[in-house]
């Protein structure tokens, strides 16, 4: 079995690789190829990534290139973890939304558009190549914003599927609350990337026990405390929102925070020249603690998982993906992309039946969605007046005069990555 990541040079890689040594058995993989064009940053990664597969015992071969074509060729599955512009842009992202009052965040509100932007031509380049390479095989996708771009993929006619950690997360945490193993429990997680809610927390599978109710009245104040939202809010919803929902239930209270502190992309960018020069270490042969302050905590799980039952492997038979909506909430259309349970196999993800939505989750998803859709179609067509449409429909935009301003700081910051500006 062969798999190729493209960023591979990421300072996160090590993650995955640990994940690819430690769960084998369930993906067995034989070949596996980094692919990035930051010559510095592969050596480093993939060095420490063949010393970690060494110190575990797992017999696959680690090679990296820059060459993209050479990389996906005969690969069984592709996972793309790219970030267009790097923490560089990401940092643009974060900052300027500020200059309007308005969130900066890289996947929420305006500067989630911008790495769209950038983005989504790029990957559906990548896409076509892996398509000549091999048409079997699958695309995972964990490059942000995973909801429009695994959209992208799918009106493309790619074989893609989205994945996000914020529900494995969700797992790994209430397992622990409630002193289970996190494969007895099964989430009803419904709603967009990052903008979703656990519904249900159910023991064994899709028809288990709801233990939802027992975990806000015993540990309310940790998951409120975990999530920076008070514990009424909790208490009045009777769910638990993803912390991406924070953005939209405190957005002026985040708002004033982010213009008194450095930016995340400024912290990760400091933390990543540390990691790389541990990468450098011959004698590392395990990921360094410092990575799990890094992000995408438990990626390499919900990666393997899924890759395994793609690829007709030992994969847990119900993960969280992101992939067409086909009727599973009735007030989207059919190939909008939502984040869900979903039986997943070699044939691709089913979502599973979802409960009637409260008004009060399903009008935000289905304003959300619709910019998106606009999203899309800036980062397809381009043009001021498509990027300026897109923020203007944003829930956390929505003014005229803010959706002009964001739109002349976007384009002003982000020309070198948009072909038409």
């Amino acid at each position: 079995m062969k798999l190729a990541v493209v960023g591979g040079g990421s300072t996160y890689t090590p993650e995955l690789i640990d994940g690819f040594a430690r769960l084998r058995d369930t993906l067995p993989i034989t070949e596996l190829v980094l692919v990035d064009p930051a010559a510095d940053r592969l050596e480093l990664v993939g060095g420490l990534a063949r010393r970690i597969f060494a110190k575990q015992d797992h017999t696959g071969t680690i090679t990296t290139t820059a060459d993209l074509d050479a990389g996906v060729e005969g690969a069984d599955a592709v996972l793309l973890q790219l970030r267009v512009g790097g923490q560089a842009a990401r940092n643009q992202d974060e900052t300027w939304p500020l200059e309007c009052g308005c969130v900066g965040q890289e996947t929420t509100g305006a500067g989630g558009l911008a790495k769209a932007l950038r983005t989504v031509p790029v990957v559906l380049d990548i896409a076509e190549r892996v398509r000549r390479a091999n048409p079997d095989a699958w695309i995972i996708d964990f490059t942000n914003p995973v909801g429009i771009v695994t959209r992208a993929l799918l009106h493309a006619g790619h074989k893609a599927v989205g994945l996000c950690n914020v529900a494995i997360g969700f797992q790994r945490k209430f397992a622990a609350l409630l002193d289970l193993a996190p494969s007895e429990i099964h989430l009803d997680h419904v709603g967009l990337n990052h903008l979703t809610w656990e519904t249900a927390v159910r023991i064994g599978g899709p028809e288990g026990e709801n233990t939802l109710p027992r975990l806000l009245a015993e540990h309310g104040d940790a998951i409120a405390g975990d999530l920076r939202l008070p514990r009424a809010v909790l208490d009045r919803l009777g769910v638990v929102p993803s912390y991406y929902l924070r953005y939209f239930y405190a957005h002026d209270e985040v708002v004033r925070e982010l213009g008194t502190k450095p930016s995340r992309a400024a912290e990760v960018a400091a933390m990543e020249k540390e990691l790389l020069e541990m990468y450098g270490d011959p004698a590392l042969d395990e990921k360094p603690a410092l990575l799990a302050k890094r992000g995408g905590a438990f990626y390499s799980e919900a990666a393997v998982d899924l890759a395994a039952a793609l690829l007709g492997g030992a994969g847990s038979p119900y993960q969280v993906v992101n992939t067409y909506n086909r009727g599973t909430l009735p007030f989207l259309p059919d190939d909008a992309v939502i984040e869900t349970q979903a039986a997943v196999g070699p044939s691709g993800p089913v979502p599973l039946p979802v409960a009637p939505l409260d008004p009060l989750y399903a009008g935000l998803i289905a304003h959300v969605t619709a910019y998106e859709e606009l999203a899309l179609e800036a980062a397809l067509r381009g043009g001021r007046d498509r990027v300026s449409k897109a923020l203007l429909a944003h829930p956390l935009v929505g003014q005229y005069a803010t959706a002009e301003g964001l739109t002349d700081r976007l384009i002003a910051h982000n020309r070198e990555h948009l072909a038409w500006a």
